[in-house]
């Protein structure tokens, strides 16, 4: 009999009727069990679930570096990849019918002559042997119970040993036959199939077993492979039972033999030889990148933080990540694995991993705020510290971005950039001129600070010979705090914290974040730096200069797709223009000052890293920063095309200061930082400000 000629009724029926009886094992008496297969069987088609059309597998994300090739990690809950049928090489499509279903291009998604097969052997033998499933009743049941958006009951449900899970499987496999193909059908059940050791799906089953891809099985590999999804837990033969697992490639191979798809002899030949796995595990999450490549653990932290913030992935956390582990995306990252390597060493150049002092450093690209690299000197790892140190030598947290317990670290003079940028938009110009006296006493209040003259902030200068007459391009080369401490009189507090956070500075701190919302108008030490920043904002602060006043989030994606082959916007930068072009400009010019470039209109006279320029050899902007007793020090700089912040503290003891002297080896490191990142870049320079910019004092400067 066969679907064309048989009446569908008919068909329906006695396939409901043998399958409760194989089902049964001749248990029930035989009017019950036509009462069940006819009552179920004879009623109108239910309407077939789309989940059988388009199964909701869960499917692994790929993490991967810029180049879209290098992988960095993945994220899964079941290490599975689909595939399209013609990258599944034809001797195991050939297997798995061999091995489940020899009718399987016969039947119409029930195979009577099985059932048939099946019942007699199992009442002969008085116990249940033999089943009756075919390749597309499989494909049901393993759809319906691993659907997470089915109950764990109806999960239950659908591999229960009962007759009326048998009578469902039946018609909804008669049903899809008619909707899908035959190679559709074995395209899904290679892919849904679980092959044991972890392994979901084809793809993932020849690589965790042979460590090749499902277009390059051999015979004898696809024999094994078709010989697991029976029992893939107990014939596993990386974590189970090696025997079993031989004994299920013999009957696959002597099944192939029978189908007339495999010689006897060869056969024969592969029976007897050992299985010969070359096993090989996916990693799984930021703990598994690969061995040789740990520093790139934090950037893969930083990328799982990010997702976890976009709202395009899900309404919560939880949803967010269950997408990420779901939903089969292949990202291409920002991450540079040249860049990433030589920003290592250079940090563990400067500290080793055992130093409680630490150097996170980013580097981040102007215009699109991807950010290249992410260092530390730890070793990224949840293994216990000895004698109770929290963050070295190893560590999880984010170091680099901060985020969790980590809220950043001060960054020094660096601020003085968003101080020198408010008084631009205000409409002064970069000459205008003070003369900075060796302490200033401020009208800004303050409390429990040495800087406290009278209940009034009064800092100084880091040294006498730097005080008298400036402008911004000589008090940002030389870093005199009363000049900025002036200025910020000037403009306003208020407008030197708005433009740090405009620039993406978050403050991570209680206290910051509440002087910010409440008590921003007298937080004048706020442009000496004394709020914490992390290393990655800095950078990204920065690099709005070299954007000319666009501003990025800083983002570790390059392009996202989904398992479709979609392209996700979330994976687009996030820029905006916060500054107007010339006061990005004029910024810009006055920073070349401190490391030992000159400016447009030469006003530069000295600085505090004046070799850097010399040792990149080009156009180069940057800023040092030391903290109050030099317990921090920060080195920022920035070319067109790359910014790099670098930050030393003592993640653990903040009054543990770094000391001044590693400030002369954080300036070789961020230049020879730059120097590999742009050994095959163009030299391009800065754009000089207008003369109104730099000489003349005008109404507010907006634009934008």
């Amino acid at each position: 009999m066969t679907r064309a000629f048989l009446p569908k009724m008919f068909t329906v029926l006695l396939a409901g009727t043998l399958a409760g009886l194989a089902l049964a094992v001749a248990a029930l008496p035989a009017a019950l069990v036509f009462g069940i297969g006819f009552s179920a069987l004879s009623a109108p088609y239910a309407e077939l679930p789309n989940t059988l059309r388009t199964p909701p597998t869960a499917q692994r994300s790929n993490l991967y570096a810029n180049d879209g090739t290098t992988l960095i990690t993945s994220f899964y809950q079941e290490d599975r990849v689909d595939v399209p049928l013609d990258e599944v090489a034809p001797v195991m499509r050939q297997a798995i019918i061999a091995a489940e279903d020899a009718r399987f291009h016969e039947h119409s998604g029930v195979d009577l002559r099985g059932i048939v097969r099946a019942f007699t052997a199992n009442r002969r033998d008085g116990a249940t042997r033999q089943g009756a499933s075919t390749l597309t009743m499989q494909y049901v049941r393993n759809v319906l119970s691993t659907d997470p958006r089915l109950s764990e009951a109806q999960r239950a449900a659908a591999t229960e040993v009962s007759t009326a899970r048998k009578i469902q499987e039946i018609r909804y496999a008669l049903a899809l036959e008619r909707e899908l193909t035959k190679e559709q059908i074995l395209t899904r059940y290679l892919n849904i199939a679980y092959f044991g050791a972890g392994a979901y799906g084809i793809a993932a089953a020849s690589k965790r077993y042979f460590s090749t891809s499902p277009a390059e099985l051999t015979l004898a590999q696809a024999a094994l492979l078709a010989g697991l999804v029976r029992s893939p837990h107990s014939d596993d033969p990386i974590n189970g039972d090696a025997d079993s697992a031989t004994a299920r490639r013999g009957y696959v191979l002597d099944r192939m033999v029978e189908s007339g798809v495999a010689a006897p002899e060869e056969a024969a030949r592969i029976a007897a030889q050992p299985l010969n796995l070359r096993p090989s595990e996916t990693p799984n999450d930021c703990t598994a990148v690969p061995e040789g490549h740990n520093d790139w653990g934090f950037f893969c932290d930083w990328f799982t933080r990010w997702w976890n913030s976009q709202k395009a992935f899900g309404a919560s956390v939880d949803e967010r990540q269950r997408t990420l582990r779901r939903g089969g995306f292949s990202i291409v990252s920002s991450l540079d694995p040249g860049v990433q390597r030589a920003t290592t060493e250079q940090v563990w150049r400067i500290y080793p991993a055992e130093h409680p002092h630490a150097m996170p450093t980013a580097v981040v690209q102007p215009g699109t705020g991807r950010v290249l690299a992410m260092s530390v000197n730890r070793i990224y790892s949840v293994t216990a510290n000895p004698g109770g140190q929290q963050n070295h030598p190893n560590t999880v947290n984010q170091l680099v971005a901060g985020g969790g317990t980590i809220v950043g670290y001060q960054a020094g003079s660096t601020f003085k950039l968003f101080t020198m940028l408010a008084a631009l938009e205000a409409g002064l110009p970069l000459n205008t001129v003070f003369d900075a006296p060796r302490r200033i006493v401020t009208d800004f209040r303050v409390s429990g600070s040495e800087a406290n003259c009278g209940g009034y902030w009064c800092p100084e200068n880091a040294s006498a010979s730097v005080s008298g007459r400036h402008d911004m391009w000589t008090a940002f080369g030389d870093s005199v705090n009363t000049y900025f401490a002036w200025l910020t009189e000037r403009v306003g507090a208020d407008r030197v914290v708005e433009m740090a956070e405009r620039l993406g500075i978050v403050f991570r701190a209680d206290d910051d974040a509440q002087l910010a919302r409440h008590g921003a108008r007298e937080w004048g030490p706020f442009t000496l730096g004394v709020s914490a920043t992390t290393p990655l904002d800095l950078a990204g602060a920065y690099a709005t200069l070299g954007a000319e006043g666009t501003w990025c989030a800083p983002t570790p994606v390059t392009s996202i797709t989904d398992a479709d082959g979609r392209r996700v916007a979330a994976g687009q930068p996030d820029c905006r223009q916060v500054l107007d072009v010339d006061v990005a400009r004029a910024a810009a010019d006055a920073a070349r000052c401190p490391v030992g470039d000159q400016s447009m209109y030469q006003g530069c006279a000295g600085g505090t890293a004046t070799r850097l320029r010399g040792q990149l050899g080009r156009p180069v902007v940057g800023k040092t920063g030391s903290s109050e007793r030099y317990a921090t020090e920060t080195v920022v700089a920035l070319t067109p095309q790359l910014a790099v912040a670098a930050m030393a503290a003592n993640p653990d003891e903040p009054r543990d200061a770094v000391g001044r002297a590693v400030q002369s080896a954080m300036v070789e490191g961020v230049g020879e930082i730059l120097s590999f990142a742009l050994r095959d870049e163009p030299v391009r320079d800065f754009v000089p400000p207008s003369e109104l910019t730099a000489w003349r004092v005008t109404g507010q400067r907006t634009g934008n």
